[in-house]
């Protein structure tokens, strides 16, 4: 650890270690000696007296009033072990969409030691295979419309428990006696799945000792307010933001907004309706907002700021953003399932604003820039490669840190087009065509080039020889537009250097996004081999 002599006050950059340290200030967290679990940390939180803040179902309008969550959670937690005789480290398996009974199950859950092992709704069925035989559920939840989907074990399809059933509803209903578990931080607490954009889904273990440091460093940095927050949570529970974002939130005195539609029209009706004060939101619906009409219709006054995660933000979206709604700022951060969430964010206004940042880091958090050389669950091999010999955590991501310590993510670097023997960033390229007016989304590829051989085509399986990767652009055009791609190809040439500019260009309807907003380039590079086969 560097002292605080050798350590940049500006940036927290040590020259000594070549460390980036937090400029914020520590957290002390609990002891891990003595049992202590999520749930713990999360009611010790909880504001006495009891304030108006609830769990708010966005569709029925549902309110579950904070102080009433210690009860439901130990009410659902005997119950579970009372029928289920489910124990510590027992592993539930959660296939659901967004619920107002989502988080009480997950700290029902967390408090009897059993571990969260939430998937995707919408995701294959050789995936939720796959995650269960990595898992190994003892129970699952789902709801009724998909719970056809999972495939226990022979001895346990009898422990599928239907979310949206009078079983369910019975066991929030108060039994006899709760016996306390003796859970303790480093015990696990959930095992969430990686995006798999770039290879097969992994399952990383998170323990109750990460999210409580979690947990306490928004709150160490987080301005006191004079009434509580209202965050909408529009994202997925399944995924690490989401469900990091709703109990933080729970624990930090807010009311919590539940939404299971995504549509533009039905989220901007919930900020108006319940008086929003923060949106939790994945880049797509930040670029719907700052391009659609309809956002006209809607009393937006209460917002003051709109939280996105999960996937990078074009620099122009967030400056056309800011022009239309100037009194919205838009917070950042930067995060893994593997770092639990965010390790660096944008806290208050005046760091909102830094254009492109993702934030500086976290209380206790520690960063190195190293020159690219290149744990899960079920894959040792796979966490050999994420975690180097002295502990440090790969994170496959390009980014740099500027003078005054804010992170800038420049794009995965297995993404990186390899042109000529240039490396070209398909974000930014996405950042100049989102930037056109008759631009709605954007994606770019790399792009093996056809060769013409005699009187055949041949589609290469392999780069073009001469230049390597081409870089290959999928637009979706605004309604009415008849932008061409030389028109395309001319807008970006005429600001990047020769070899970063785009050399196909493919129209779609739309782009194929995971439930973060994450751009799922494989199925582009499908997509692109099938339309060039057929020229």
């Amino acid at each position: 650890m560097a002292t605080f002599e050798n350590v940049d006050p500006n940036s927290g950059f040590s020259s000594q270690t070549k460390i980036y340290h937090s400029l914020r200030p520590p957290i002390s967290l609990p002891p891990t000696t003595t049992p202590f679990s999520l749930p713990d940390y999360v009611f010790s939180l909880l504001p006495r007296p009891p304030s108006s803040a609830a769990l708010i179902d966005a569709s029925t309008r549902r309110r579950i009033p904070l102080h009433h969550l210690p009860h439901l959670v130990q009410t659902l937690a005997s119950n579970l072990r009372r029928k289920y005789h489910l124990s510590k480290n027992d592993v539930a398996f959660v296939l659901s969409p967004n619920t107002i009974h989502t988080p009480i199950l997950y700290l029902s859950l967390f408090s009897l030691g059993t571990v969260v092992s939430p998937s995707n709704p919408l995701t294959s069925d050789s995936d939720v295979s796959r995650q269960i035989h990595v898992s190994k559920p003892a129970i699952a939840f789902a709801t009724s419309e998909i719970a056809s989907r999972i495939s226990l074990p022979a001895a346990l399809r009898e422990r599928t428990i239907l979310l949206d059933s009078p079983d369910f509803d019975s066991l929030l209903q108060p039994c006899d006696e709760f016996v306390r578990s003796e859970v303790f931080q480093d015990d696990a607490a959930a095992i969430l799945y990686s995006s798999g954009t770039t290879g097969r889904v992994k399952g990383v273990e998170l323990t109750h000792r990460n999210f409580v440091a979690a947990i306490a460093g928004v709150r160490a940095a987080r301005a006191v307010r004079s009434f509580p927050a209202v965050t909408l949570c529009t994202v997925p529970l399944f995924h690490v933001y989401g469900f990091l974002l709703c109990i933080r939130e729970v624990a930090l005195g807010g009311s919590v907004v539940v939404a299971a539609g995504r549509s533009l029209e039905s989220i901007l009706g919930a900020v108006e309706e319940f008086k929003v004060t923060h949106l939790a939101v994945a880049p797509p619906l930040v670029a719907a907002m700052m391009k659609s009409a309809v956002v006209d219709k809607y009393d937006l006054r209460s917002l003051e700021a709109v939280l996105c995660g999960g996937a990078p933000l074009a620099i122009s979206v967030f400056e056309r953003f800011r022009q239309r709604f100037p009194n919205i700022y838009i917070m950042q951060a930067y995060g893994l399932t593997e770092t639990t969430a965010g390790i660096t964010r944008t806290v208050g206004v005046n760091e909102s604003e830094v254009r492109g940042a993702n934030g500086r880091l976290m209380s206790n958090c520690q960063a190195k820039i190293v020159d690219p050389v290149t744990g899960y669950v079920g894959d040792k091999e796979a966490t050999a490669a994420m975690i180097d010999c002295e502990g440090w955590l790969r994170t496959g991501d390009v980014c740099y840190f500027d003078n005054e310590g804010f992170l800038f993510c420049v794009d995965r670097m297995k993404e990186l087009i390899k042109y000529k023997g240039y490396q070209v960033a398909p974000a930014e390229l996405e950042d100049l065509l989102l930037s056109h007016p008759a631009i709605l989304d954007a994606a770019v590829i790399p792009y093996a080039q056809l060769l013409r051989c005699s009187f055949l085509f041949y589609l290469l399986s392999y780069p073009d020889e001469d230049a390597g990767q081409l870089p290959a652009a999928f637009v979706v055009r605004q309604a009415g537009s008849t932008i061409n791609e030389s028109q395309i190809m001319d807008f970006v040439a005429q600001q990047v250097a020769p070899y970063k500019k785009i050399r196909r260009v493919f129209y779609v309807d739309s782009i194929p996004k995971n439930a973060p907003g994450k751009i799922l380039r494989k199925e582009l590079i499908k997509l692109a081999s099938k339309l060039a086969s057929k020229l």
